[in-house]
């Protein structure tokens, strides 16, 4: 089966989905996929690359055709180019223009099934303030949040410190700041709006970071092993860390969360409700706050969540029994046929 797999990208998370692109090709099986590696730099060239390993920007231009009769490639080289046909794209690609619908909008355009959701599910799961309303209109826990526009003017009064400010369609935790005074209010906001111009501001929530990662469509849905988040100090920033692979200097995620089994079994519960909600499908990970009273409250979806040695999903699937290899293999047949095998 021939695969493409994208990765890298112009967004701040660009390191991240290499890093994950190098886990993905140790644990793609030769035996059933014929990788075709395209790797997007910084600046936003397209490279067909041997794999993501170092080097991989020297690759030859490569660009994804919109026209469905090629359904593939166009490899240019020497003013000419080649095609080549792919039977299915995986989008090994965080944040800005991998998670938020543009990437899938041109594989849509492409005809090529892709796998994770679709444009409409990952542009809501980006806007964490339209995540916020779909979710609470069915009656999921959310954060009490207030939405400051490009030319907004943030009146602090009303506001129950501490906040959190963060941008509202930006991945990991690039511009997000806890704000414990009115004075701190718009530094923050001014953090916020170097990666997005428009910004969140949401009430703290006091309770425990707890994620669950989910695999499938609709009905058909499969959960990991709950993780939990313990902190020593702050709060948690996901992919902030200079080796991350290390370990974090105030945080350590804990899988299976040592949590009751009860409140497990509402987290993957919840965790499904909301995927459901937010209409995702093939995988995402769910990040929520278990608090005090047992209530479970979104914090936020991540449509392709990171993939590295280091990262969340792929060890709560790991925890319930699924490896990275065979979650691979089941997310290219769910998107090929819709259904999990």
């Amino acid at each position: 089966m021939r695969i493409g797999i994208l990765f890298g990208g112009a967004s701040e998370e660009h390191p991240v989905s290499v890093k994950s692109a190098r886990t993905v090709a140790e644990n793609l099986d030769p035996g059933k996929y014929e990788p075709f590696w395209i790797g997007i730099t910084k600046s936003g060239a397209w490279k067909l690359c041997d794999g993501p390993d170092e080097g991989w920007e020297n690759g030859r231009p490569v660009v994804l055709s919109p026209d469905r009769d090629v359904r593939g490639l166009l490899v240019l080289e020497d003013g000419k180019y080649e095609t080549i046909g792919l039977d299915v794209v995986l989008p090994v690609l965080h944040g800005k223009r991998g998670e938020d619908g543009a990437i899938q909008g041109l594989l849509e355009l492409s005809g090529i099934p892709y796998a994770g959701c679709d444009i409409q599910s990952s542009a809501l799961c980006m806007d964490k303030s339209l995540a916020y309303t779909i979710a609470g209109s069915a009656g999921i826990a959310t954060p009490n949040f207030r939405t400051v526009t490009a030319d907004d003017h943030l009146d602090p009064v009303g506001l129950t410190y501490p906040v959190f400010v963060k941008p509202a369609r930006s991945g990991s935790s690039f511009g997000v700041s806890k704000v414990s005074r009115s004075e701190e209010l718009a530094g923050a906001v001014e953090i916020a709006r170097q990666y997005d111009s428009k910004v969140l501001v949401e009430e703290a929530v006091a309770g425990s970071e707890v994620g669950c990662a989910i695999l499938g469509n609709d009905a058909d849905l499969v959960a990991g092993e709950v993780d939990h988040i313990a902190l020593s100090h702050g709060f948690f920033r996901i992919h902030q860390e200079s080796t991350p692979e290390s370990g974090s200097e105030n945080s350590t995620p804990i899988v299976p969360a040592d949590i009751p089994a009860e409140a497990r079994a509402l987290v993957q519960e919840t965790a499904k409700a909301v995927y459901r909600a937010l209409g995702c499908g093939g995988l995402a990970r769910v990040d929520l706050f278990l608090t005090d009273d047992g209530t479970v409250v979104l914090n936020e979806v991540n449509t392709l969540p990171g993939l590295t040695s280091y990262s969340r999903y792929p060890r709560m699937m790991a925890a319930a029994g699924l490896p990275l290899s065979e979650v691979i293999d089941r997310l290219v047949s769910l998107t090929l046929t819709g259904k999990l095998r």
